[in-house]
């Protein structure tokens, strides 16, 4: 889990995520978005395949990413959890009102 909040730590591999949210993209494409060199994006690429953020596809000479919600997902709930949030749910009777029928 630690490599996925490396991973989230980059404002660059974030809206690479965030990109990626509208549909696969090609690593061009998203290179497009960015004011930096080739080398740099290959490494923010890297990172977020290590966290196994994104899955990759060869598609001839083209390489597409593809967002894993599922990894970000997990490492989301994960946080919460550490914090005490979201872990329990209320049982009946506490913090609910119950409305008598005329």
């Amino acid at each position: 889990m630690n490599m996925v909040f490396k991973a989230l730590s980059d404002p660059t591999r974030r809206q690479v995520l965030q990109l990626l949210q509208k549909g696969p993209m090609s690593a061009g494409d998203l290179g497009d978005h960015f004011d930096v060199t080739k080398s740099t994006m290959s490494a923010h690429f890297a990172v977020l395949r290590e966290a196994g953020l994104v899955d990759v596809e060869k598609a001839g000479k083209s390489v597409i990413y593809h967002l894993k919600l599922s990894v970000l997902e997990e490492a989301l709930l994960g946080f919460a959890h550490s914090f005490g949030i979201g872990g329990e749910t209320s049982s009946p009777g506490k913090n609910s009102k119950v409305e008598a029928s005329q």
